[in-house]
C-alpha cells in the first residue's frame, strides 16, 4: 500500500516536493507518549512504522511563555501530561483550533500546547539553576520585576559581572548557569527543590511530579532522561540485591520514583505530602506496603 507524501504543518501544498512512501507491512506498536501518531496524521519520521492518512514534517518552535502545560487533549480542561518551559523546543506536527500538536524536543513527549505559548526557537545560552529567579527590567535588584522564572527555564543572553543581559530583561547571575556548565551533583539539584509543590505534569521549580523532579535534576547535570517513571527505570544499572544504597541512586515504586540523598533518605515529589520532600525510605515503603506486596520495584544506579 502507499501513503500520502509528507507535508509541513500549516504549509502551502505548492511548496512541497512530492514523494511516495511505500509501507511494506502492518503497523508496528508504538508508544503514543513519545511517537506523534494519531488516527488522522503522523510525524513523517514514523512513516515506516505506522499507517496514517497524512504525514507531516514537524516544524520547530520554541516556548515563548514562562511555562506551558503539555496536555493530553486540545482543551484547557484536559489533563496536563508534562510541561514545556520557556526556551525549550517543540516540534509542531499539526495545528487546529488554537492548539499545536507535536512533541517536546528534549524528550520527545507528545501532546497539545496552546499555540499562543509558542514562538520562534531560542538559541539558549543559560538555564535558571535556582529554584526560581527574577527577570528585572534593568540590571538592578531594585528595578521592577518583569517575570518570575522557575528552575529549568532557558535563556539567551550575555553574561555580565552581576546580571545576564537578555532581550527581555536582566537575570541575576546567581540564579542562572551556562548550558555547558553542568552541575556536578544532580542530587544537590533535587535538594534545592525541597519544598516545591507537587504538581501532576510539572517539571519546574514552580511545581513537579516525581519523574519531573528526576528529569529536571538529571538535566541540570547534563544527563538526558525520559519523562515518565516507567521510562526512567531503564536508566543506569540495577543495584544488586543486598547492596547498600548511596547518594544519587534512583528508587522505583509502582508509578513513582525518587532519588536517594544518602543510604536511608529519599528525595521525592509526591502527592502524599503534596510537595518535594526528604524522608526516610523506610517510611515510604511502610506507607505503600498495605497496597503493594512489593513497594520497591527497582533500584538503579547511574
Amino acid at each position: 500500500m502507499r501513503a500520502e507524501a509528507p507535508h509541513r504543518a500549516n504549509s502551502s501544498p505548492a511548496s512541497l516536493t512530492v514523494e511516495r512512501i511505500r509501507l511494506t507491512g502492518p503497523s508496528r506498536r508504538i508508544d503514543p507518549r513519545i511517537h506523534a501518531a494519531r488516527g488522522d496524521i503522523a510525524d513523517v519520521a514514523l512513516a515506516d512504522r505506522v499507517f496514517a492518512p497524512h504525514y507531516a514534517l514537524p516544524l520547530e518552535h520554541g516556548c515563548a511563555a514562562v511555562s506551558a502545560p503539555i496536555r493530553a487533549e486540545p482543551s484547557l480542561e484536559a489533563r496536563a501530561v508534562s510541561e514545556l518551559l520557556r526556551g525549550e523546543g517543540f516540534a509542531v506536527v499539526d495545528v487546529a483550533g488554537g492548539w499545536a500538536w507535536g512533541y517536546s524536543l528534549h524528550d520527545h513527549y507528545v501532546g497539545y500546547v496552546a499555540l499562543d505559548a509558542l514562538g520562534t526557537p531560542l538559541a539558549a545560552t543559560h538555564r535558571v539553576s535556582a529554584p526560581a529567579g527574577y527577570l528585572f527590567s534593568a540590571p538592578d535588584i531594585k528595578a521592577p520585576i518583569v517575570a518570575r522564572l522557575p528552575m529549568g527555564v532557558l535563556l539567551a543572553g550575555t553574561s555580565g559581572d552581576a546580571f545576564l543581559d537578555t532581550a527581555e530583561g536582566f537575570v541575576h547571575m546567581r540564579h542562572v548557569r551556562a548550558l555547558d556548565d553542568d552541575e556536578a551533583d544532580y542530587t544537590g539539584v533535587a535538594e534545592r527543590l525541597i519544598g516545591a509543590p507537587y504538581r501532576w505534569g510539572g517539571r519546574s521549580g514552580d511545581g513537579l511530579d516525581c519523574s519531573g523532579l528526576v528529569q529536571t535534576a538529571l538535566a541540570a547535570a547534563g544527563i538526558a532522561a525520559p519523562r515518565d517513571s516507567d521510562q526512567q527505570a531503564a536508566l543506569g544499572e540495577e543495584i544488586a540485591e543486598g547492596e547498600a544504597l548511596r547518594r544519587g541512586d534512583l528508587i522505583f515504586f509502582p508509578g513513582h520514583v525518587g532519588i536517594m540523598a544518602d543510604e536511608a533518605t529519599l528525595l521525592h515529589a509526591n502527592a502524599f505530602w503534596m510537595a518535594t520532600v526528604a524522608e526516610p525510605l523506610d517510611d515510604v515503603v511502610a506507607r505503600l506496603a498495605p497496597a503493594y506486596m512489593q513497594p520497591v520495584t527497582a533500584r538503579r544506579r547511574l
